[in-house]
């Protein structure tokens, strides 16, 4: 996928694609920025638990992790399924607010999962390492994961 294919993604409101892979679900989420790419990695992620329509921004959680920048892609969507997981909070909205070389500060914003009004879709495990990639292509950052579904 060259530029010019990736900026069409983002300027006609695309801000993450699905690819398969084997029985896992791999996420190519770009951004203007890398905050942004890994805010939109985030929705794309919960997007394949939960319809994001349905789910209110009632609550706000701050979130922090650290590591270098792959780690810290597969860190904050481990810890979003760990609240997903642990606490039943499904996300629909995500900002990164500080960042750092090795650490940073978000806000995800959702509700408490209510199975009359959340419909669960797949269920992811874990983000992994395999072949996850952080990358700045011209004006665009991507970032590429794969989930364990």
């Amino acid at each position: 996928m060259d530029i010019q294919c990736k900026l069409h993604y983002i300027m006609d409101g695309k801000r993450y694609v699905f690819f398969d892979h084997t029985a896992d679900v791999g996420i190519i989420a770009y951004g203007k920025d890398f905050r942004e790419a890994l805010e939109n990695v985030a929705c794309a992620m919960f997007s394949i638990m939960v319809n994001l329509k349905e789910v209110n921004e009632a609550i706000c959680r701050i979130i922090e992790v650290e590591g270098r920048e792959e780690e810290l892609v597969v860190n904050w969507l481990n810890e979003l399924l760990y609240l997903f997981d642990a606490e039943s909070l499904a996300f629909c909205r995500f900002e990164v607010k500080e960042m750092s070389k090795d650490k940073m500060k978000a806000l995800a914003f959702g509700e408490k999962l209510d199975p009359k009004k959340h419909k669960c879709k797949m269920g992811v495990k874990a983000a992994t390492y395999h072949r996850l990639t952080v990358a700045k292509e011209g004006e665009v950052y991507k970032v590429q994961v794969i989930l364990d579904v």
